[in-house]
């Protein structure tokens, strides 16, 4: 894959670089490699750093206010300190590892969106241009794929996702952020209840995953959101079967302070409650449908606002 960009902000005959990617498609925890290769323009120019930035368009909200921005999450500085010559051409090679925590933009070859992406960053002489963000594909892991294949099976469908500011309380998240896939219930949770949410938390151990539910009023009951957090080791991919440990799961969350919706399990009152077994978590809706090609076209938000310092700004 190659980045190709002209740094118009540096001025016209100014230099051009493309950044060439080993792989074009990762997983979250895999090393991204590459080259940047740099071209001189017009006229002689000192290169102060050459940087390149994983950055993802996220959303907040702040009580009835949704608002879009940008937050770079990983920085790694290619180079710099050199003169670059009048049309000379430069190849600076990269390797750096992928945050564990970045999330998914495709499942099961269906895109889910292009939240994120990479930027090439070249500062001369005091002027620096960001450059765009350009996508970059992430899949899921093993026991990512697991846990999303098993919803497809109880018949959920893929509603939407996006990547959420802030942290989920009583894991232990590194980024800024957090993915949401929001899935449709199968036909067997309907009754219970109106959508599932998923957040995935890799680490280098396994995931936690992270479930939150809207779930239905009852006549003996009422409604509302329910959460539970689960996690599973990267080795429990094999000999797990995880549509009978999402099914569990789901019963967990049915049945906390509802009364037993589905019936089976205990549920948790607290929200960092960990699950049995060794299961994933899940937040934000789930990708289930992903299995049977029910994936929908989604496109990632449109940046309209700039959230601030704490997305690190916005270009």
């Amino acid at each position: 894959m190659v980045f190709k960009r002209l740094l118009g902000k540096l001025g016209v005959g100014g230099p051009s670089v493309d950044t060439v990617l080993h792989r074009g498609t990762v997983l979250p925890g895999d090393t991204v490699s590459g080259d940047v290769l740099i071209r001189g323009g017009s006229m002689d120019v000192e290169i102060t750093e050459v940087t390149l930035e994983l950055a993802a368009r996220v959303e907040s909200e702040a009580g009835e206010e949704e608002r879009h921005g940008t937050a770079r999450f990983h920085r790694v500085v290619v180079g710099g300190g050199f003169r670059l010559a009048e049309e000379q051409e430069l190849s600076l090679p990269f390797s750096f590892p992928l945050p564990w925590e970045t999330p998914i933009t495709e499942v099961f070859g269906q895109p889910l969106s292009r939240p994120l992406g990479v930027r090439t960053q070249l500062a001369v002489a005091g002027a620096v241009d960001q450059g765009d963000l350009d996508p970059l594909m992430i899949r899921p892991l093993p026991v990512q794929e697991a846990v999303l294949d098993a919803f497809g099976r109880l018949g959920f469908g893929f509603r939407s996702t996006d990547l959420e500011l802030g942290r989920i309380r009583g894991t232990g998240q590194t980024l800024p952020f957090y993915q949401e896939i929001e899935l449709t219930p199968g036909p067997e949770y309907a009754h219970a209840m109106r959508e599932v949410e998923i957040s995935f938390l890799a680490d280098p151990a396994g995931l936690t995953v992270v479930l939150e539910a809207d779930r239905r009023g009852g006549v003996f009951s009422g409604g509302g959101d329910a959460l539970n957090i689960f996690t599973v080791g990267h080795g429990d991919v094999d000999g797990t079967d995880f549509t009978a440990l999402v099914d569990s799961w789901l019963r967990q969350l049915a049945e906390r302070r509802s009364g037993g919706f589905l019936g089976g399990g205990h549920g948790h009152e607290r929200k960092s409650d960990g699950g049995h077994g060794g299961v994933g978590m899940g937040i934000g809706g789930a990708v289930a449908g992903l299995a049977a090609g029910v994936v929908g076209g989604m496109v990632a938000a449109e940046i309209v606002d700039e959230i601030g310092d704490a997305l690190g700004g916005d270009d």
